[in-house]
């Protein structure tokens, strides 16, 4: 049976007390440079694990955070997930993720999920059918350090970490009108959403800055956030069945973007499509649609930003009054 190397093990091997080899592995200052690195040295060769649950008994924490993303497989929540691990495993911590599919019951099973296990902080992007956030409200009046990310709510003080999405919208709008487009339609996210609006924003300030006059019936929300293809079918059915069709979309979303190119492959042959430019952190997109010009938005430093606040709340010895709103810039790939 695997047996895993204790610090009592390590004491013996090395004829040091387990507290000189505990303080040693913490990098304590009272431990010398010559002992640090012979029990540094010994764990790494014997390959050494922290005991979770004795850390957690010890601290009062159990080194693992909790995030909530829409999806793993969506290009941007996978990269800004790996910069959400790089900053959480260089502090000891451990990550869950847990994916709600856009779906508010997944959402509110798996974040109470999450707090049951006793994680020491969530890390939350918001699901696009949530409207009620009362889950969430409840654990952060519990003492539960929350930051979002993303797609974030205003319902209680926290840090908050997003990109630039109303300047993304304008720049990606700007790109098609650029290339002599007029008509422009928006495939948006679910209304409520943070960056569904600061997006629309984004799109309206690039018509009003090009004279362009707002057509709100080439603005068509899609409430399931892409999670159901038929929603995304059912909007570019309808922009096909207008009698001025647009020539060019602005599309909100990764996830609405695949979605759209899908459901114009699907309904119209490719002389009928119109240009689409949108958010997007996948290279896959240019597979189906050759020259797609896309918003990136930086996912892996977003997911590090927000590692690294959400651990400055955990960590804090006081209680935190003051918070960030931090603002990403975004990239325009224009191939």
């Amino acid at each position: 049976m695997f047996k895993p190397i204790t610090i009592k093990d390590i004491a013996q091997a090395l004829d040091l007390s387990p507290s000189t080899v505990s303080r040693a592995l913490s990098d304590s200052y009272e431990i010398n440079e010559e002992t640090k690195k012979r029990v540094i040295e010994y764990a790494e060769q014997h390959s050494y694990r922290r005991n979770p649950m004795a850390s957690s008994l010890r601290h009062g924490r159990s080194y693992s955070i909790g995030v909530i993303v829409c999806e793993v497989a969506n290009s941007f929540f996978s990269q800004a997930i790996d910069g959400i691990e790089s900053v959480a495993y260089g502090k000891g911590y451990h990550v869950i993720i847990s994916q709600s599919h856009d779906a508010y019951e997944r959402e509110v099973v798996n974040i109470q999920h999450l707090a049951n296990r006793a994680v020491d902080g969530l890390l939350i992007s918001m699901s696009a059918e949530t409207k009620d956030f009362s889950h969430i409200i409840t654990l952060h009046e519990q003492g539960l350090p929350i930051v979002f990310f993303d797609r974030i709510i205003d319902v209680f003080d926290t840090h908050t970490v997003t990109s630039d999405n109303k300047k993304g919208a304008q720049k990606a709008t700007q790109s098609l009108i650029d290339r002599g487009f007029k008509k422009i339609a928006h495939l948006a996210n679910a209304p409520h959403l943070s960056i569904t609006a600061e997006r629309l924003e984004g799109f309206e300030s690039a018509l009003r800055a090009n004279n362009i006059p707002l057509n709100e019936s080439l603005i068509r929300y899609c409430h399931h956030g892409g999670r159901i293809q038929r929603e995304v079918e059912e909007a570019v059915r309808y922009f096909l069945d207008l009698d001025e069709r647009p020539d060019a979309i602005f599309v909100a979303s990764d996830r609405l973007s695949m979605g759209c190119l899908s459901a114009y492959n699907k309904l119209a042959p490719k002389a009928e499509h119109p240009a689409i430019a949108g958010f997007s952190n996948s290279d896959v997109l240019d597979l189906l649609q050759p020259g797609f010009t896309c918003i990136r938005q930086p996912a892996i430093e977003m997911g590090r930003v927000a590692m690294e606040m959400l651990i400055q709340l955990i960590e804090s010895r006081y209680p935190v009054y003051e918070f960030e709103n931090t603002v990403l810039e975004t990239e325009l790939i224009s191939r």
